[in-house]
């Protein structure tokens, strides 16, 4: 067992279920198994990226992360990826879900490139971190914190990048080497909470961050669930899988579908499960893309779902008369992110 996991299983843990949110604001720290990375090094990576992907790879900086989506020439989704430039690597963050066929598939496509694939995952411990002291305490570890939603700093203690904010506030996501956490393990344990991850992934949802999961693989075009909305596309970059799909949906009258953020009193919410309104009860009006417990014992889910349904009392989780969902509101607007 590695120093990490000894961290963190030997650590109270605490859940939306037995905790309050106040609780947060402090500070509070969670490992994100849940997740995996993939190397891309070589002259040709960021070339090669930037052709598979539905954001800008070539232009990215030491100091930035984005999002991107990896599509099927329909434009269909098949994994959502936070990535980042380190030294002359970058890095490409997805659920440890899709990690072994997503990274297959991008192999498929390297041909002559000079680009070589390989799965860092082991080597390095993702964490999760938010409230006041989990600032003091980096700022131990960096120089300085990244200001910006999704601005990066790197160091000698890994790489730190500011995520959306939730619970009232900033959170960070903190690379580090297992070898280098096991030197600060001590100052972890005594000055931050040791949360579960899924409350990190109640985070994402209150902040509108979808993240694509084995179960909803090819599910959604990338404005289905606002990825264009949390800089996940980019309108003006050159071709890559699906793209005439992406911009045909953008381009050719308003966008129909979206995603919003609800909430449902109900035993369990799995991912891809439909949901469905009173204007038409006879089918789904759209799906489940992320949920999970809330503090107030509901889930909080992001849907996908029909602009026009987006009623409140008016859609049920399941079946027509299931469970209705109540609607709260995004942190950010339905935009045209091409004017």
């Amino acid at each position: 067992m590695s120093t990490t996991q000894q961290l963190f299983e030997s650590a109270p843990h605490f859940n939306a279920t037995n905790m309050r949110v106040e609780q947060l604001t402090n500070g509070y720290i969670c490992q994100l198994q849940d997740q995996s990375l993939i190397q891309a090094n070589g002259d040709d990576a960021a070339s090669f990226l930037h052709n598979q992907l539905s954001n800008d790879v070539e232009h990215l900086n030491q100091t930035q992360a984005r999002y991107a989506a990896y599509c099927t020439p329909k434009g269909r989704m098949l994994a959502s990826f936070l990535y980042w430039k380190t030294d002359s690597d970058i890095i490409l963050q997805c659920s440890s879900s899709l990690q072994p066929a997503l990274q297959k598939r991008l192999q498929m496509f390297v041909m002559r490139s000079k680009v070589k694939l390989e799965d860092i995952s082991e080597q390095f411990a993702i964490l999760g971190l938010g409230g006041k002291a989990a600032e003091i305490f980096l700022l131990t570890q960096f120089t300085q914190l990244p200001s910006t939603i999704n601005d990066k700093v790197s160091g000698s203690m890994g790489s730190v990048i500011r995520v959306q904010d939730a619970f009232d506030s900033p959170r960070y996501q903190w690379i580090i080497s297992h070898e280098k956490l096991a030197t600060v393990s001590t100052q972890l344990t005594a000055d931050l909470l040791k949360i579960d991850a899924s409350i990190w992934r109640l985070g994402n949802i209150h902040a509108g961050v979808p993240q694509v999961v084995e179960q909803s693989k090819e599910k959604f075009v990338p404005q289905m669930i606002n990825f264009e909305l949390i800089g996940g596309v980019n309108f003006r970059k050159g071709c890559y899988p699906g793209q005439e799909i992406v911009a045909r949906s953008q381009y050719l009258g308003k966008l129909k579908r979206r995603m919003a953020i609800a909430l449902v009193e109900a035993e369990t919410v799995e991912v891809t499960m439909e949901i469905f309104s009173d204007n038409d009860p006879s089918q789904p009006c759209g799906m489940i893309v992320n949920a999970e417990r809330n503090f107030d014992k509901r889930f909080a889910c992001l849907i996908e779902i029909k602009l026009a349904d987006q009623e409140q009392g008016k859609v049920h989780l399941g079946v027509s008369d299931g469970p209705v969902l109540e609607f709260i509101p995004l942190p950010y607007a339905y935009l045209d992110v091409t004017e």
